[in-house]
């Protein structure tokens, strides 16, 4: 089962006009008033923001309920799909939606989330793998215990995946399904900017994006639908929600916070802004605003990370659950001392490819197809590996103090010939010494799958203003606003964006047009 190219054009409007304002004023971003608008550019029934599982689902649930829907995405069409297109397409579907509101409850411990958000949410949640089976999917089950086993009602859940695994198959599966249906249309390249909102009312109308350098107008006769992702690639969000100077995305570099913003610019209240799936470690490429991924995990063993004073800060091989570690009794962000440095030496060199061949997943392999040399020598001429034939050498090149970098490596290679990391507890099985020349170092920046927070919603899909009420005709589904506040459970942001992209599409379908058809 493929989407073929021809599919996707057939199904995507062009000739787009651009429309013009009748006296509109200097107003508040987002607060542009719809009955000033003279001409319509674009209009449907149901706008949606974003391409991906969250978008498509609420796609198809409202046009499955009779209604025409438009979605405007960010991306080219060759970089469509959001973080769900990169995915491991595999979703959590738990087998009791009671053992499964207990266990989300368990994971936000200390951070609640409303229990008529979970119960909704799990209602839901018991019916996805029904949902995709339905759409034509061939699906498996994935070995698995839940990412905290130990959590009330963590034992026995279930993920699940498609047939074979990654490369894009879930996501192509749901786009073969929406746009083979009349009345879902997609504009690629036109980023959502601003929503229109009668100051009246209240009512969201409709959507500003731009095309071509160009403003356009889109109505929305019913409703609007933020599906655009999180904030992985905004790094001034980065540093003022997530307490890190920097970090990348192993997703889409397109989610930049733009429905976000766009929310917050008609007094949406946030949630969860400071929880992310991640960071873990990973190399990015200089200049390119993606980092490489998932877990990292070379063939050899004689690796460390470094820490800006050149001391080891982790158990480097520890799988963690998406970037938290158990601390005293406890679960935290894996630590960020930056600038962080991967240090290796010859014998490890040559064990193989930093990042293996056909990994099926996540944007670098997935979209970039980046083919990471067996011998790693190619990137060590790239200059992307520092090369040094002496420890002190090498710490100069990686701006470390050269005495601490050989202390922390001789007490590496001594933890190695004994069998025992007492400081971070690595297997000795994943142990070996760093101590044949020459060395090498590169530079490793916190990597994650996605930003968890966004506009708060409530077990409607509905986005909600900064008083706890709806906004009129805005919902949200997805990793907008997502419901995790701090524990995650693998699979989990792919099951919230079919669950809430449902919920979604069933709202908005319901809602009664504030205008009717041209």
């Amino acid at each position: 089962m493929h989407t073929t190219r021809r599919l996707f054009l057939k199904t995507t409007a062009t000739g787009i006009g651009s429309a013009a304002l009748a006296g509109i004023k200097a107003v508040e971003a987002g607060v542009v008033e719809a009955d000033q608008i003279r001409e319509w550019d674009l209009e449907a029934g149901v706008v949606v923001l974003g391409l991906g599982a969250a978008g498509l689902m609420t796609a198809i649930t409202a046009r499955d309920r009779g209604e025409d829907v438009l979605i405007l995405e960010k991306a080219p069409e060759a970089h469509a799909g959001g973080n769900t297109r990169v995915s491991g397409q595999g979703w959590w579907c738990p087998p009791d939606s009671d053992k499964a509101v207990t266990y989300q409850m368990a994971m936000s411990d200390g951070y609640p989330i409303p229990d008529d958000v979970a119960r909704a949410f799990h209602e839901h949640s018991i019916q996805v793998t029904e949902w995709i089976t339905k759409m034509g999917m061939d699906v498996r089950t994935m070995p698995t215990q839940g990412e905290y086993p130990e959590f009330p009602g963590g034992a026995g859940n279930v993920c699940w995946s498609a047939e074979g695994n990654g490369f894009q198959r879930l996501w192509l599966l749901m786009m073969e399904n929406a746009l083979r249906k009349p009345g879902i249309r997609v504009q690629y390249e036109t980023p959502g900017v601003e929503l229109i909102r009668d100051v009246k009312t209240g009512e969201v109308r409709g959507v500003i994006a731009e095309r071509g350098g160009k403003r356009i107008y889109v109505k929305a006769r019913k409703a609007v639908v933020l599906c655009t992702g999180g904030f992985e690639n905004n790094q001034e969000m980065i540093r003022d929600y997530l307490g890190m100077p920097y970090a990348y995305p192993k997703g889409s570099p397109y989610n930049t916070g733009d429905g976000i913003r766009m929310a917050m610019a008609v007094g949406a209240d946030l949630w969860h802004m400071d929880n992310q799936a991640g960071p873990d470690f990973n190399f990015r490429i200089p200049g390119k605003d993606w980092a490489f991924g998932y877990n990292f995990a070379p063939p050899g063993n004689g690796w460390i990370w470094v820490a800006k004073d050149a001391t080891r800060f982790t158990n480097e091989t520890y799988f963690t659950k998406h970037g938290k570690i158990p601390f005293h009794g406890i679960y935290i962000h894996v630590p960020t001392p930056l600038p962080v440095h991967l240090v290796f030496d010859e014998p490890m060199r040559k064990s193989g490819p930093l990042y293996p061949k056909n990994y099926f997943f996540c944007w670098w392999a997935q979209i970039e197809k980046y083919d990471w040399s067996a011998d790693n020598l190619a990137e060590i001429e790239k200059g992307w590996i520092l090369k040094a034939d002496t420890l002190k050498e090498l710490a100069a090149k990686i701006g470390k103090d050269p005495e601490a970098l050989e202390k922390t490596v001789a007490a590496w290679n001594k933890a190695c010939a004994e069998k025992n990391d007492a400081e971070y507890g690595r297997d000795p099985k994943r142990m070996a010494p760093i101590q044949t020349p020459p060395f090498y170092a590169a530079e490793f920046v916190p990597a994650f799958t996605n930003t968890q927070g966004g506009p708060r919603r409530n077990a409607r899909a509905q986005v909600l203003d900064t008083n706890r009420k709806p906004i009129p005709r805005l919902y949200s589904g997805g990793e907008l606003g997502a419901i995790y506040s701090w524990g995650y459970q693998g699979g989990g942001n792919i099951l919230e964006c079919i669950v809430f992209g449902h919920i979604a599409g069933e709202q908005v379908a319901a809602e009664k047009p504030w205008s009717q058809r041209p």
